[in-house]
C-alpha cells in the first residue's frame, strides 16, 4: 500500500465519524421508548391516521399514505399524487421500499409491524396509551413537532386543549352520569373509564353512568335494556360504520327505539352523536382531539 492509500485509510473513518457527528439528530420519545431520529425528515410514509391528522395541521408534507377512503380534512390524500404504501393494518413493504422514506410513522393498528418496517427506515411509533390518554397526545404531538421544527406550534395547540380541557371539567360538574357507546353492524357496546373511547369521563371530568364496564378493546357488548337499566343523564354515540363509510345501520336509527327513548337521556335531548371519523380513526391526532372538546363544549353548553 503506497502513502497515498494508507492516509486514505487512516482518514476515512475519522470523515466518517465528522459526517456522523454533523447530521442533524432529534432524541425523541415515542411508544418504544427514547430514541435518536432523523432531524427534518423529507420523505415520510404516514400508516397512523391521528398521525396524519396531526401532520396535516401543522403544513407538514407527506410522501406515503394508507390506501384509504379518507374523508373531512384527509381527503386529499387519497389523491395519486401520494404514494399508497399498504393499509391501516398491513403495510405493502414493496411500495414503502420503493418510497424509501428516511421516517416512517405508525400507531396502534399498524404497531406489530414495528420491527419489520424498522429494517426499511427508522419507524415512529405514535401508539396512544389509554392509561394516560392526554399524556401520550402532548408526547406524540411534540415528537412531531421536534422532528419537524413545529415546536412552538404544537405548544400553542397544547394549551388551548388544555384551557378546553379545563373549561370541560367545570360544565360536566353537575352534568349527572355520561355512557359512553360504540355502535357497528347493528350491534352496540360500552366504554368505560379507562377505555379507548373514555375521554368524556377520564379528561372531561363526567361521571360514569356505570363504573364497572372493563377498559377492552372492543368494549362491552350491551342491550337496549341495559341501556335504560343504567339510565344515563347522556349517551354518547360513536358510529363506527360512518366511520368506516358503511351506511347500512346508522347510528340514530338503531337508538331510535322504545327502550333508548325512554332514558333520561332521550327525553332531555341528551344523546351526542360524535364525529365518526375524529372518535373511530383520527382521535389522539392534535387537530381532532381539539374538535372532539370543542364538540363536547357545544353538546354540554345545552340547556
Amino acid at each position: 500500500m503506497n502513502g497515498f492509500h494508507r492516509l486514505a485509510a487512516l482518514l476515512t473513518p475519522l470523515v466518517l465519524s465528522i459526517s456522523l457527528g454533523s447530521a442533524e439528530a432529534a432524541t425523541i420519545t415515542d411508544a418504544q421508548g427514547t430514541r435518536d431520529f432523523p432531524n427534518r425528515p423529507q420523505t415520510v410514509a404516514v400508516f397512523d391516521l391521528a398521525a396524519l391528522d396531526t401532520l396535516d395541521a401543522l403544513s407538514l408534507e407527506v410522501q406515503g399514505v394508507p390506501d384509504w377512503a379518507m374523508s373531512g380534512d384527509l381527503e386529499k390524500y387519497r389523491a395519486d399524487t401520494y404514494a399508497k404504501v399498504g393499509s391501516l393494518f398491513e403495510p405493502d413493504f414493496e411500495a414503502v421500499a420503493a418510497l424509501a422514506p428516511d421516517l416512517i410513522i405508525i400507531g396502534s393498528r399498524s404497531q406489530k409491524h414495528f420491527a419489520a418496517l424498522s429494517a426499511i427506515a427508522p419507524v415512529l411509533d405514535l401508539t396512544p396509551d389509554n392509561r394516560d390518554f392526554r399524556g401520550s397526545v402532548k408526547r406524540n404531538a411534540e415528537a412531531i413537532g421536534k422532528l419537524f421544527g413545529k415546536e412552538a406550534e404544537v405548544a400553542e395547540r397544547l394549551l388551548k386543549l388544555d384551557a378546553t380541557t379545563t373549561r370541560l371539567r367545570d360544565m360536566t360538574a353537575d352534568k349527572g352520569r355520561g355512557l359512553v357507546v360504540l355502535t357497528t353492524g347493528g350491534k352496540i357496546s360500552a366504554y368505560g373509564p379507562g377505555s379507548r373511547f373514555s375521554e368524556v369521563h377520564d379528561l372531561y371530568g363526567l361521571a360514569a353512568a356505570d363504573p364497572t364496564i372493563k377498559a377492552t378493546t372492543h368494549g362491552q357488548v350491551i342491550s337496549w335494556e341495559y341501556i335504560l337499566k343504567v339510565n344515563p343523564d347522556w349517551l354518547i354515540v360513536i358510529d363506527r360504520d360512518a366511520a368506516i363509510g358503511n351506511t347500512e345501520t346508522p347510528a340514530r336509527a338503531l337508538l331510535d327505539n322504545e327502550l333508548v327513548n325512554r332514558t333520561r337521556a332521550a327525553t332531555a335531548g341528551h344523546i351526542i352523536y360524535l364525529d365518526p371519523v375524529g372518535m373511530y380513526l383520527t382521535s389522539s391526532g392534535l387537530r381532532a382531539e381539539q374538535a372532539i372538546a370543542d364538540s363536547f363544549i357545544a353538546a354540554f353548553g345545552q340547556p
